[in-house]
């Protein structure tokens, strides 16, 4: 016996003698691979101490402990950098991206898994030395930029596990699946594979338990088919854009799913499937928003669902009632979200019973009544609470409070009244409160300056009144004031300086004094003080917020001229200084730029410090005068709302003709102003403006022919200026404006004005029998003649020169007439007898 332990003792140390480090061959392949690689995190570093060592201990490579061979490779990082001076024909560089031939990895006959994920790759899966790892369990080229169809060999990888393609641009159907029949998990999110909403091509994957295949393409599969599934999957996520007819009839032979996610399929006159929580006690996760699902909601009776979590059931179809039990029969949630429904009726006082809840979002839907005490006092854990645009009234929570630890609190667009309640006081990690368009009256709480968290307040359109608290300098996290539309008046307070505010909402109440102190708000992207009752100068300091890109001061009492200085906003898109009294001329160095992502910037500030995930985004709004209505332009749209409004003041000179450089520009109003000189030809460059207004200003001279090109032009206004010449042509845009557009300009013509054909009636000719048939009086003594009118004429003169020497009044009335027929024929000779090359 004891000689027997010797000998496997010798044979086990021979053994890890052969084994010492990995195969020469892979070691080679391994030194082969990392040129292409080198940017993958550990690569750089393979065979640079000690060519001839372990390829087993580098960096990224794992190898079987007993043979030695290379069965891991972990080359997932993504591939930036350019790879010049690389040569050979197995990576063909294309900018950032690249085409991998999968031979490179033939030599690791033992390979099991394989991690390419996020290298940049590009062009199709290639046929060549992928098929042939037929021990391959664990692939994963995620993240890549790979289309085309699956090919065909891929069926050959029997021994594959795991499967990751997302985030790529693969297409077909799924049939090369068919034949892994080892397949646990498969993850195609985000490519375009033509999925049947059976996933019928599956069935025969007894193993497999995880399928994401979200943003694919879903459809309804027309041939019948009774067959059962071979699977039990654990969890499933089809969460796409497509047509899945009715849910799928899969679904009831499954019994163990975890989490199911079918959200954004549009299913056909499908109810709440009650049954998919009664077949699967262990269900945690049931995601079917924007799913089309309509009827009441129904939940399965006489039944708990304890393990269930996380419901959303948002943006469907659902009618009638809540369930008023529905507390009780689901009473494990933390996460419920029912917004963009058609409930009605009061909230039941059973979501009190859901004690772990987190977020209850009820929004959008026509819910009324007041908000349950039960929920206020039971639901100790909630967090975030959105109850917008509904029904609801009363006070807000008038009576116990146990919601202490609110992080969003979303209330506006209903009909609650009174003033605001003193029990949010003890909400100190509030983060966001929107309580705007409601009801609310009294002064706006001097407590709210303690919320240290606070980092979004708005109140907007509500009775509030009074001047804004000093306590609230003390909001150092604040990013977004909104107290719009109320009835504040008084200054804000000296010390308000929040350090982080990106954006600023003062409209419409009676707020006045100085604005200095947002002067050192350099994060400000948003400032609107319009209809206020604001004095003085524009602030030069408006000049170094060079985040600033709406700028909103209209409807207020500032004087003097537009400063240079606001010229320095290099983020500019929209500025409205009209209803003023500014003076002087236009600073032709102002300009509007795009607002590409300063979106994003304000999306950053707003929610970098949230603790929770925020299912909400705040949608900023602006009030903007367009095409000679006012409108309020909100969300999304004011990344691409690029404007100028400076009408109704009294700025004199000539429109820069820098203004046609506004190329994204949508509206220009520059009318009720004392502007003079021509209208810019540069206003041709204008190609996306919507509304142009040169209203009631001194123009003069042609409206420029290049305007007839402005494709979107829907308002165009030059009434009342000293216009001549001929109107545009009536084409495109321009053949849908009428008088109106052109009226108090005498000196213009031309549709849809009068004809310019109607000239002055010449004298009428006498006919050659007249002269013919009158009688001859004789011969005219033409010296006399000349004498006599040239007398006469110079008595006329003398006589108007004596009247308007001893008549002042006279006088003036006769220099204005004479001066108002020489510009007359001026203007007259200059557009219709000079030629153009003479024109200024």
């Amino acid at each position: 016996m004891e000689c027997w332990i010797k000998i496997k003792w010798l044979l086990w140390m021979g053994l890890m003698l052969l084994c010492e480090g990995c195969l020469q061959q892979e070691k080679a392949a391994l030194l082969h691979l990392k040129p292409f690689f080198h940017n993958v995190d550990g690569v750089d570093k393979w065979g640079e101490v000690d060519e001839s060592g372990n390829c087993c201990e580098w960096e990224n490579v794992g190898c079987n402990s007993t043979t030695g061979r290379v069965i891991q490779l972990f080359l997932n990082r993504t591939f930036s950098d350019s790879t010049n001076g690389l040569g050979g024909n197995s990576i063909y560089e294309y900018g950032d991206y690249w085409y991998l031939n999968a031979s490179l990895f033939l030599p690791f006959q033992e390979l099991t898994s394989l991690y390419l994920s996020g290298i940049s790759i590009v062009g199709c899966l290639p046929n060549q030395g992928l098929c042939e790892l037929r021990h391959l369990q664990y692939l994963d080229i995620s993240f890549n930029d790979l289309k085309g169809d699956l090919p065909r060999c891929f069926s050959n990888l029997t021994s594959l596990k795991t499967l990751d393609l997302s985030f790529n641009q693969f297409s077909g159907d799924i049939s090369s699946f068919q034949s892994l029949v080892s397949l646990q998990e498969l993850h195609i999110t985000a490519n375009y594979f033509q999925i049947p909403s059976t996933l019928r091509p599956l069935f025969n994957l007894s193993k497999l338990k995880f399928i994401y295949a979200n943003d694919n393409i879903i459809y309804v599969e027309t041939e019948m088919n009774s067959q059962s599934p071979r699977f039990q999957l654990e969890e499933i996520s089809l969460s796409c854009c497509g047509h899945g007819g009715a849910l799928p009839q899969f679904l009831y032979h499954q019994h163990n799913l975890h989490i199911v996610d079918l959200s954004n399929i549009n299913f056909k006159k499908v109810r709440f499937p009650n049954w998919l929580l009664e077949n699967n006690t262990n269900l945690g996760i049931l995601s079917l928003r924007n799913s089309s699902l309509s009827g009441p909601l129904q939940l399965p009776p006489f039944a708990s669902h304890l393990d269930l979590s996380y419901l959303d059931i948002s943006n469907n179809f659902f009618i009638g009632n809540i369930p008023i039990e529905i507390g009780a029969q689901l009473p494990s949630l933390n996460y419920l979200n029912m917004s963009e429904n058609y409930f009605k009726g009061s909230i039941p006082s059973s979501f009190g019973d859901m004690r772990s809840l987190h977020l209850l979002h009820l929004s959008n839907n026509q819910l009324s009544g007041e908000i349950p005490e039960h929920l206020v006092m039971g639901c100790s854990s909630l967090e975030v609470l959105a109850l917008s645009n509904n029904k609801l009234q009363g006070r807000i929570f008038s009576g116990n409070f146990n919601l202490t630890g609110l992080i969003q609190l979303h209330l506006d667009r209903n009909n609650f009244s009174g003033t605001i309640a003193d029990s949010l006081s003890n909400c100190s990690s509030l983060s966001i409160l929107d309580v705007s368009n409601n009801k609310l009256s009294g002064r706006i709480p001097r407590w709210m300056g303690h919320l240290s968290s606070l980092s979004v307040m708005i109140m907007a359109n509500n009775h509030l009144k009074g001047e804004i608290p000093i306590e609230y300098c003390e909001l150092d996290h604040l990013k977004i004031l909104d107290l719009s539309g109320n009835g504040m008046y008084g200054s804000l307070p000296s010390c308000f300086r929040p350090s982080r505010i990106t954006q600023i909402h003062l409209s419409k109440n009676r707020l006045s004094g100085a604005l200095n102190a947002l002067r050192n708000s350099y994060t400000l992207v948003t400032l609107d003080i319009s209809h206020n009752h604001f004095t003085g100068s524009i602030p030069s300091w408006i000049g170094g917020l060079s985040y600033l890109s709406h700028l909103l001061l209209h409807n207020n009492n500032f004087e003097g001229r537009i400063l240079i200085e606001l010229c320095k906003l290099s983020h500019l898109s929209l500025i409205d200084l009209s209803h003023n009294n500014l003076s002087g001329h236009i600073p032709t160095c102002l300009k509007i730029t795009t607002f590409k992502d300063l979106s994003e910037v304000v999306d950053d500030y707003i929610f970098a410090e949230m603790t929770v995930p925020n299912p909400f985004s705040f949608l900023e709004q602006i009030e903007i005068t367009t095409k000679n209505m006012s409108y309020y332009y909100k969300g999304k749209i004011l990344e691409y709302m690029f404007g100028i409004d400076l009408s109704c003041n009294n700025l004199v000179g000539e429109i820069p003709s820098e203004f046609g450089n506004f190329d994204n520009i949508l509206l220009m109003n520059l009318s009720h102003n004392s502007l003079t000189g021509k209208i810019p030809p540069t206003f041709g460059n204008l190609r996306q403006i919507e509304s142009l207004d040169l209203s009631h200003n001194n123009l003069s001279g042609n409206i420029p022919p290049q305007l007839v090109g402005l494709s979107f032009l829907a308002y165009f206004s030059v009434a009342f200026n000293n216009l001549s010449g001929r109107a545009p042509e009536r084409k495109a845009q321009f053949g849908t404006f009428e008088e109106s557009s052109y009226k108090g300009n005498p000196f213009l013509c031309g549709e849809p004005l009068p004809s310019c054909s109607n000239a002055e009636p010449e004298p009428p000719s006498l006919s050659k029998g007249s002269t013919d048939n009158g009688e001859d009086d004789g011969p005219i003594d033409m010296g006399a003649f000349c004498v006599t009118f040239i007398v006469s004429y110079m008595i006329v003169l003398l006589a108007i020169a004596l009247v308007l020497y001893i008549n002042p009044y006279w006088r003036r009335a006769w220099f204005y007439y004479v001066e108002t027929r020489i510009n007359a024929c001026c203007y007259f000779v200059v557009d219709n007898i000079l030629p153009r090359k003479f024109h200024c």
